[in-house]
């Protein structure tokens, strides 16, 4: 299974009733197929930076969750068949691979202390700032 987050905007001219009632029948969708819900986020009402279809603020919904690829594929054609929603964005999340970093000075497999000699005295000399007598 997938991460997903599929974020939409809904009409501020639904009812409490209507906008909790549709924010249901999706989730129920991720259900049905056999997805996961992870986090469910109702943000309630706010100002739009641009009009859309005439409104100036819309309620915001973002779903966080598991699923197989056709679970986005379905909210988005119920989202599509919803004059409601005025906006919807699915992005698929990746698990971000934490990898460890070589530290400076550690000696790398197969590499030779000598060769590390080497490489040190081609460095520049740091000034110590003392002068010589």
């Amino acid at each position: 299974m997938r991460s997903y987050e599929t974020a939409f905007l809904l009409s501020p001219k639904l009812s409490e009733e209507e906008t909790a009632n549709f924010i249901v029948q999706m989730a129920d969708v991720i259900s049905q197929k056999k997805g996961r819900m992870i986090k469910e986020d109702r943000w309630g009402k706010r100002k739009l930076a641009y009009p859309i279809k005439r409104f100036d603020e819309a309620f915001y919904v973002i779903f966080l969750y598991e699923a197989e690829p056709d679970v986005p594929f379905e909210l988005e054609r119920r989202f599509k068949q919803t004059e409601a929603v005025l906006r919807f964005l699915t992005v698929k999340k990746e698990i971000l691979e934490t990898k460890r970093k070589k530290k400076k000075g550690v000696e790398e497999e197969g590499e030779v202390p000598e060769e590390r000699e080497k490489e040190k005295e081609s460095l520049p000399v740091e000034e110590t700032g003392k002068k010589e007598a």
